[in-house]
Order: structure tokens, then C-alpha cells, then sequence
């Protein structure tokens, strides 16, 4: 396989979607404690999103030619997302499911799935099929070429209503300013990375949109790649624009203070 090319700026790095062919074994992997790839996705009310969803993902898994596993954290649902998780559970055996004990949010759901987590490399998508899973593979193969630590999707052809189009680019453009950072699509659910990126984490109600900082703070090293996106074409949208708008402005300011405090080291026992 041939090194990708692409345009390194500082160390955000730009790359079509299409980019790199990705050619591995299809075999499906034992599910076992040395998995190689987690595949984790929150889920609320995603019922007639979830089959295509673990469908595309376990091919995503199987591309990557190495043990992998799917990790769906149900997040309270109160449609047919469990009895759909039950039944897909039985036809795919990589697949994990977490039951959050009441509703906590995306956030909450997003890093009880991570802390489960077993791979060497974690990606992470929506459960509203506008990710494609089909990405994952070039990405972590991103990760091995360019040897950088997390690679953060970028919606860069969306897929979206006009107003969130229009509220995207003036929230990035916004969260970039507060946080100092160049980064097109910080709310793009689909990411790849290390596992050792979250190891010392601690993500706050809301904390999923600033992943790229909280990484990047860690000491770890980000890129950006072209990824697809898809119209939302069953369900419906959790979030509306009040939803986020003050919020994001609020937490914005708290990663600033985060990054004015945070304190890195390194020692080494004689």
C-alpha cells in the first residue's frame, strides 16, 4: 500500500475522502480482550438506524483485517432500540451493547462506550447513519502513515439543512477563535484515535464537541481528514440550534480556561 498523499499544515492535515485505497483481509475476527479496533457509537431513539448502522460497521471492522468489536451505548431509548440491539446481538458477535441506567445525555453515553472500549484504536460515529463506517479503515490507516495519534473527520460536503450548515460554520469559526485551534468540523462524530488519547480524560456534559482540544491538550497529535456524510433518512434530529448555541458559547470559554491551566510532565524513575 502506497504512502497517502495530502497537505500538512502545522498538524491539522487535509485529506479527500477518497484519497487511499484500503485492500485487507475480509475474515471475520474472534472477539476477544486483544481487539485491535472498537468501533463506538451512543444511541437514543436510533431504532431504524441501528441494523445499517452495525451492518456497515462490521464491515468497517472486517476491511480492517484485524480483531475488532462494535460497542452501541443505548442511552434510556423508549422506542425499539433495545429489542433491535437484542436481536442484532444474536447475528453479530462483536457487538456490545450498554444499557445507561437512566437518560445522561450524548456525552455521558459517548464515554461510557469509550471507557468499555478494549481496541488499540477507538472510532467513534453516530448512530444516525450520516457517518459512513466505510471510512474508518482509511482513517486509522492515517494514523499508522502519517504517525499522528487521532484523526478527526471533516464534513466537508454536508449533507444538512441550510440554517445547520449556516450554524456550523459560524459555531467552528467560533469554538476556533475561543480555543486557538484551526480545526473545519469539531462536532464531526466520526474520529479515529489511539486509545491512550482518552486514558486521562475526563469529558464534561457537552465535552464531545471539543474533543479535538482536549486531545491536543493531552500532548497528542491531530489531523484532519475528508470523510462522507449522508442525509439523515430515518429518525429524527436531537438537537436543535437553542440546544447548543449558549451552550457551546459557555463551554468554549471553559476549554480556554482548561488550556491556560493544564499542566504536562514527563519523569522517569532512575
Amino acid at each position: 500500500m502506497t504512502r497517502p498523499g495530502g497537505e500538512l499544515l502545522g498538524n491539522t492535515l487535509k485529506m479527500p475522502p477518497d484519497s487511499l485505497e484500503c485492500r485487507a483481509n475480509m475474515n471475520d475476527n474472534d472477539n476477544n480482550n486483544n481487539v485491535h479496533l472498537s468501533i463506538v457509537a451512543p444511541a437514543f431513539n436510533e431504532a431504524e438506524n441501528l441494523p445499517q448502522l452495525v451492518d456497515e460497521s462490521a464491515q468497517a471492522g472486517r476491511a480492517v483485517g484485524k480483531s475488532w468489536e462494535i460497542i452501541i451505548a443505548n442511552d434510556d431509548s423508549d422506542d425499539e432500540t433495545s429489542k433491535v440491539l437484542d436481536r442484532l446481538r444474536a447475528e453479530v458477535p462483536q457487538l456490545r451493547v450498554l444499557d445507561m441506567q437512566k437518560r445522561s445525555g450524548q456525552t455521558a453515553a459517548l464515554d461510557a462506550a469509550l471507557r468499555a472500549a478494549r481496541g488499540k484504536y477507538i472510532a467513534t460515529l453516530d448512530a444516525d447513519l450520516q457517518n459512513d463506517p466505510a471510512d474508518i479503515p482509511r482513517l486509522l490507516k492515517l494514523i499508522e502513515f502519517a504517525q499522528c495519534d487521532y484523526v478527526n473527520g471533516w464534513r466537508k460536503d454536508r449533507k444538512d439543512q441550510g440554517w445547520r450548515l449556516i450554524v456550523s460554520k459560524y459555531g467552528n469559526a467560533f469554538r476556533n477563535r475561543v480555543t486557538r485551534e484551526t480545526i473545519h468540523d469539531s462536532g464531526c462524530g466520526l474520529k479515529v484515535f489511539r486509545r491512550e488519547c482518552i486514558s486521562r480524560m475526563k469529558l464534561f456534559n457537552g465535552g464531545h464537541r471539543f474533543f479535538v482540544s482536549l486531545v491536543r491538550m493531552e500532548g497528542y497529535r491531530v489531523m484532519e481528514a475528508e470523510v462522507h456524510h449522508r442525509p439523515r433518512t430515518a429518525g429524527v434530529a436531537k438537537y436543535g440550534f437553542l440546544d447548543r448555541f449558549f451552550k457551546v458559547i459557555r463551554d468554549a470559554f471553559a476549554i480556554r480556561w482548561m488550556q491556560n491551566k493544564i499542566v504536562l510532565w514527563e519523569a522517569k524513575e532512575r
